[in-house]
């Protein structure tokens, strides 16, 4: 990570700490902020629907990711639940709002509060296990959700799946896409806030610390079992509050919709952005929207020009992709685009010296 002075401009000191703390630390990069701000409010009317479709299902996809940044990237524990953790809030609010009658914005909170708590559940073997053991107890966590998602009928409706009717807030009817995208855009901007600010504070200091040092850490003092009992929990809310949203946008909910796949998918977003910091999560999902837009075009153009290969490849072409990339990123940058985009701005903004 770069030095706090060579985030810095050229000619420009901070004296306190609470400056140098400060996530903008110029006027420009604060209007460079509400620049980029005011461009996403416009993007219902910029962009044609099925872009504005995709960049939804991005930020949606983003705010699942932060949740795996906070576990995997803060606190070092691997997991591969995600996606189950996701369907546990999906379901929780399309229960809640077909079947309790509850309102949008009580059903989604809801919904990430009971994902919180499943992945509470699942993370108490964290204690004794790590890395790739870890990974595997996450694992049987995915099978094990679906399962009762799939048997628990009359709960789930098993097979069929629940239909879930998008939100309306007085004459807003929030069943367009580009009223709904809004909500997206707010919830994103919310969970960003809340990712950011959590390696600014003490939990994320304590998180960082099991991180490098999970021993060390406990010798400090750390109660390990708490605290990454409590990473898994505030993850697991991050990827409720997803599935929810995703529930609300997809209009229903069903086994199909959560695939272990995803998971191992989210994972690479993460280690192509960047491990360990927030910037990375966009980069890494953006990257690999791009890649799937990408193979959405040069699918049928390589079909054309080879009939001969099967059409299986060029329907498969994003996975190839994206697998590709996650090699070639752990190969020549395991730091990921995020530390690429860290040089970058160290470059401009000590212009014109030479570091």
């Amino acid at each position: 990570m770069a030095s706090p002075a060579a985030r810095l401009p050229s000619g420009i000191k901070h004296y306190t700490y609470e400056k140098d703390m400060a996530v903008f630390l110029t006027k420009l990069q604060w209007g460079w902020f509400l620049g980029f701000l005011a461009l996403l409010l416009f993007m219902p009317v910029l962009m044609p629907s099925f872009l504005l479709r995709s960049l939804t299902s991005v930020m949606i996809t983003i705010v699942a990711v932060l949740g795996l940044h906070i576990i995997v990237g803060l606190c070092g524990q691997i997991s591969l639940g995600q996606k189950a953790f996701m369907a546990v809030g999906g379901y929780t609010a399309a229960i809640l709002s077909t079947r309790a009658g509850l309102p949008f914005v009580v059903a989604v909170p809801l919904s990430g509060v009971v994902a919180s708590l499943a992945g509470t559940l699942f993370g108490l073997p964290s204690l004794r296990l790590k890395g790739f053991y870890l990974a595997i107890s996450t694992l049987a966590a995915h099978f094990l959700i679906m399962y009762v998602l799939i048997q628990w009928v009359g709960l789930t409706g098993g097979d069929n799946g629940i239909k879930v009717a998008r939100p309306a807030l007085g004459p807003i009817d929030f069943a367009q896409d580009h009223n709904f995208y809004y909500i997206v855009l707010f919830t994103t901007a919310l969970m960003t806030f809340f990712a950011k600010n959590i390696s600014r504070m003490a939990i994320g200091r304590v998180f960082i610390a099991i991180r490098d040092n999970d021993l060390a850490a406990e010798i400090m003092g750390i109660n390990l079992f708490y605290y990454k009992l409590l990473a898994f929990a505030i993850s697991s809310f991050f990827c409720g509050v997803s599935g929810a949203l995703y529930a609300f946008y997809m209009t229903r909910v069903d086994p199909v919709a959560w695939p272990l796949l995803d998971s191992v998918w989210q994972l690479g977003m993460l280690i192509i952005g960047g491990v360990g910091s927030v910037a990375g999560v966009f980069f890494g999902v953006v990257f690999f929207k791009l890649l799937e837009l990408m193979s959405a075009y040069l699918g049928p153009a390589i079909t054309a020009l080879m009939p001969s290969l099967q059409a299986g490849v060029a329907a498969s072409l994003s996975e190839i992709l994206w697998g590709l990339a996650i090699v070639f990123s752990l190969v020549f940058e395991p730091r990921g685009i995020n530390h690429r985009w860290e040089i970058v701005k160290s470059l401009y903004r000590v212009w014109p010296f030479a570091y």
